[in-house]
Parts: C-alpha cells; structure tokens; sequence
C-alpha cells in the first residue's frame, strides 16, 4: 500500500510541472510526512467552479487524502480508502464511479515503506522492528501518482456552508516491480506525461482507463533507509527524507550481506 509519503514542492513549481492554468486559493505547507486524513494537492481537470457551463481546465485543487463515495452517510469510511487496487478499482462501489470520471494525478517527491528485515532486533513484545525507506524518482522529478478524487455532500450543512462539500482522494496501487518489491509487495501507480491529458480527461481512455497506467520502470525510482522518526506523524521536516547511513539501520543490523541489502538498488 502507499500509506505515508511527502509533498514538499511550491505549488508554483508545480503549475509549472504540471502545465496547470488554475490554483486553488488555500496554499498548503510543504509536508515531509503525509499521512492519510491530511489536505494535498491535486491535478485534476474540471469546468472552473464560478462558471460549471465553461470548458473544463486543467487545474490544482486541494483535496483530502482518503475517498469518501458520494454515496457514504459520513466521511469515516475516507480512513479505509487512501488505496484503490489497480486489479478491482473498476468493479468495487466505492471507486467505480470515480475511476470513470473523476481521474486525478497526486504530485509527490517520493513516498514511504517500511521493510522487515530478517532476523532484526525486536520491540517490545518481541515484534520485529521495521525500516523505513523513502523511495522516489532517481531524476529528482516528481512522482505523478495515479489518484481518484470523490465530491461528498454533509447532509448536516446548509447548501451555502463553504464546508458542505468535501473532495477527497485515493491513490492506485499495483504490484512492486522487483527492486521495490523487495521492501514491499504494492507500489502507487504512475502517469507518464504523454499521458496526463488522456488520463485526466474524464472521456479519456475508452472504457478502461488503465492501460493508461503503468509501474515505474526498473531503475527509474531510488530507495533508502530514513530515520524511523517518519514513524511519527507529528514529525515533519525536510530531516525525514535525508538519508540513513546503512550501518545505523535496523536493514544491518538484521545482518546479511551487501548484496542482500535492499537499500543499495
């Protein structure tokens, strides 16, 4: 699953990156630890919300990482949907409506996973202790992730309430190619720029979209060892991504040779 990464770019930088023509009024602070229920940006393409008769734009919104169907009786279920699985996005009630039209790219520098090494120190009632890693682009690019955004309407909020209407949103996620695969099973889908607009487009695609989408391409994406400080949402800083020295992580210290060590592809 993607279930943390980071988003720390300047919304500028990424009207830039992203070719949007809109962005939305509240600017988000860069965040070093993104966890589920938190505000982040969007690329998606929608008619501008003061006009909905005038041509869809592509633009940058703020949404909630966590899908809320439009079809919930309260926003709770969001916790459970921050991963929508590329073989069943299609069928499942709670993303099929969202998958058809309502496509969207999640910029990120990179996300996190944590990997269990074997034979590892333990913690305290003998479990395992895990490492994070960070893994992003190689090229220092963002990753487009491959995201659905849902509106849901607060039956408890009068219609001209700002509040009465929540976006949120959910990351596809498909089998880790073999390098990424060694930390773990699942990874976030990506976009490539040749197919942004196809993919964002809500008649885009044909009836299943996601032959638009692909795994990172071997060598594309790097990995290593980060502070297990991540491990803690109220931690946030640029100091999470920086790199562990291996002889410092709990991947040495479960033993192994160079060679077996994840953290070197």
């Amino acid at each position: 699953m993607c279930g943390r990464y980071a988003a720390a770019k300047n919304p500028d930088d990424l009207v830039e990156e992203f070719e949007v023509v809109a962005v939305p009024q509240k600017a988000l602070a860069p965040d070093w630890n993104v966890a589920p229920t938190k505000d982040v940006y969007a690329v998606m393409v929608r008619p501008p919300r003061e006009d909905k008769q005038a041509e869809p734009r592509r633009e940058l919104a703020v949404v909630r990482w966590g899908l809320v169907p439009s079809w919930a009786k309260d926003p709770s279920i969001g916790n459970r949907m921050i991963n929508a699985r590329m073989e069943t996005v299609a069928e499942k009630p709670a993303f099929k409506r969202a998958f058809a039209k309502r496509r969207c790219i999640l910029p990120a520098d990179g996300y996190y996973e944590w990997y269990t090494p074997e034979d590892g120190p333990k913690g305290k009632g003998g479990k395992p202790l895990k490492q994070p890693f960070f893994i992003r682009p190689a090229d220092g690019s963002s990753l487009a992730m491959a995201g659905l955004y849902e509106l849901w309407r607060d039956p408890t909020r009068e219609d001209d309430d700002p509040k009465a209407w929540l976006m949120t949103c959910t990351v596809l996620t498909t089998t880790a190619e073999d390098a990424v695969g060694r930390i773990h099973d699942r990874m976030p889908l990506l976009v490539e720029r040749d197919r942004w607009q196809e993919w964002l487009d809500p008649a885009g695609g044909g009836d299943d979209p996601r032959h638009l989408l692909v795994p990172a391409a071997p060598g594309r994406l790097e990995a290593y060892p980060v502070s297990t400080a991540v491990n803690d949402v109220r931690h946030n800083g640029p100091e999470l991504v920086e790199p562990l020295p291996l002889e410092e992580s709990l991947v040495d210290a479960g033993g192994g040779s160079a060679d077996d060590q994840p953290s070197l592809f």
